[in-house]
């Protein structure tokens, strides 16, 4: 029996316990607004670290949850690789008495389930197998936990980077694309924008020609904003919130938008900031431009597609057809890509990100757990 098949009815056995411990994160709410709550999944994912005999760490935060590391205990010995997973959700406290957890056959529902406590179950089941099997992988892995992902990993971001660059590669523990749980080889780079013109105030009846409108200056520049996209090349911006005026009787002295935008290439996501920032004001009025791409693109580069064949490969000798997509959003694997190869969507197969009917199928978790165990004992 080799590596692959070893790995396999491990986990043909450890459904009962792999359910048990992701009822235990799911039950501990826990929202990215609300830092405290953080606090319950990241005490279970400690223990469990801990009993694995990884060298665990927790960095608190001062407006997140902070972040949490587990060392394999030869990390600083050997080269590393880093398993990347978040246990922050975008569901508030109460959301489990409207959505209760509920394990029907083989699906198991609640709120963060998919996205993504699911992902780290696998993720520590894998490292159970690889220990409770005595297979030694080749690189140390490191696992990283953050409880700030789902709000744009505002303080975790630093240490994310640091580690993406001490390491071989990242594997990154989000939901699979789709019914198929395809991994995700490209991920859009996203920013937001925030554009206020400036004109000048007038009454609306007694002097509208000393009055320069604000809100028709925005009108012509949401134009040029729309023109920009350019979907085919996966470029997009989309104007969704503006907001202006004082009174139907003056002549609107400010007008502001709210734009997203979203590239596939670090080029076009360039090409697109600098086109944005480079926008003329209209006539007669100023022009304030805040923001700018957060995270770069996850691209298909050389070394994400050759870390994409190596899990395919992986999951071929396991009887697995594994396949890969691009997808619109952004994750934590847009960061580490910038510094090391990565490979995304390595979590759970199931539907219902961000949606009341979120939900994971278990036989794919324990499927999925299997396959990065055997991945993580790639050279």
């Amino acid at each position: 029996m080799n590596h692959s098949q070893r790995i396999q009815e491990y986990f043909a056995q450890q459904r009962p316990e792999m359910v048990a411990l992701l009822a235990d994160l799911v039950a501990a709410e826990s929202p990215s607004d609300a830092p405290e709550t953080q606090a319950g999944p990241i005490g279970i994912l400690y223990e469990q670290f801990d009993r694995l005999g990884y060298h665990v760490r927790h960095t608190p935060g001062t407006r997140t949850g902070g972040y949490l590391i587990a060392r394999h205990p030869a990390a600083g010995e050997r080269p590393t690789q880093l398993l990347v997973g978040h246990c922050d959700t975008v569901w508030p406290v109460g959301t489990l008495a409207e959505m209760p957890l509920v394990v029907e056959g083989d699906v198991l529902r609640g709120p963060g389930s998919y996205d993504m406590k699911s992902g780290l179950v696998q993720g520590i089941f894998a490292l159970m197998a690889l220990r409770d099997l005595a297979l030694e992988p080749p690189l140390a892995p490191v696992f990283l936990v953050n409880t700030d992902e789902e709000i744009g990993s505002i303080e975790s971001r630093p240490i994310i980077e640091e580690m993406a660059r001490q390491a071989a590669r990242a594997l990154v523990l989000e939901p699979g694309a789709g019914p198929m749980g395809a991994l995700k080889t490209q991920r859009k780079g996203l920013g937001d924008f925030e554009i206020v013109v400036h004109g000048r105030a007038a009454h609306a009846g007694n002097e509208p020609e000393k009055g320069v409108s604000a809100i028709l200056g925005m009108m012509e520049l949401v134009q040029t904003l729309h023109a920009l996209n350019d979907y085919p090349r996966g470029v997009s911006v989309n104007v969704g919130v503006i907001s202006g005026g004082l009174r139907s009787n003056v002549v609107p002295p400010e007008c502001r938008v709210m734009v997203d935008v979203r590239a596939t290439t670090m080029a076009d996501a360039a090409r697109l900031e600098q086109t944005i920032r480079a926008l003329n004001p209209p006539p007669g009025t100023k022009l304030d431009i805040h923001g700018g791409f957060e995270r770069g693109p996850l691209e298909r580069t050389p070394r994400n597609v050759a870390l994409w064949e190596l899990a395919r490969a992986t999951g071929a000798e396991m009887g697995l057809e594994l396949t890969e997509t691009a997808v619109g959003g952004g994750s934590d694997g847009n960061l580490t890509s910038a510094h090391t190869a990565t490979l995304d969507g390595l979590g759970p197969v199931g539907d219902g990100a961000h949606a009341h009917h979120e939900h994971v199928l278990i036989s794919k978790m324990i499927e999925r757990g299997a396959l990065l165990a055997a991945l993580l004992l790639k050279p």
